[in-house]
């Protein structure tokens, strides 16, 4: 699995969002500085996600980005599929929609195995555990598995 710049930069900037102290709105220029973002294409993530219901948009001087929702309500599976769809695709489809034969033929199961992993995992974290570095003991865990932290 690969996560596309344009991911790591929507959860980046809701994990922005979900640290603001005050809950009022943040300029994208300064969520944009605050984590290394280039201002522009993080304007186009941020309307994707305005779009799919995670932030709302003010405008004006006191103007900027919130999140819509509490912290604690959305996942970070809810800001990568709203940047970029099906968190586990096969060249573009989802793997209920695959078929093989022969010997590729179990190759569904085991896509459909990944891809509920990866749900498992992004939809059981929260904006507001990773912007308080509370992660799940479960997937904390994973972290601490032999090999977690090295490329093979």
């Amino acid at each position: 699995m690969r996560i596309s710049a344009r991911a790591d930069y929507a959860v980046r900037a809701a994990l922005q969002l979900a640290a603001s102290p005050d809950d009022g709105p943040l300029k994208a220029e300064a969520i944009a500085d605050a984590q290394d973002i280039p201002h522009k294409f993080l304007e186009s993530i941020l309307n994707d996600m305005r779009r799919g219901g995670l932030v709302l948009s003010q405008r004006g001087g006191n103007g900027g980005y919130r999140l819509a929702k509490p912290a604690e309500s959305i996942s970070i599976a809810d800001v990568i599929r709203t940047v970029e769809g099906p968190l586990v695709s096969v060249r573009g489809v989802r793997p209920p929609d695959l078929s093989y034969t022969g010997p590729a033929e179990s190759l569904l199961p085991l896509w459909i195995a990944l891809r509920s992993n990866v749900r498992e995992i992004l939809e059981g974290v929260s904006l507001a555990d990773v912007a308080s570095a509370q992660l799940p003991a479960d997937v904390f865990a994973l972290t601490n598995t032999p090999g977690a932290w090295v490329n093979p």
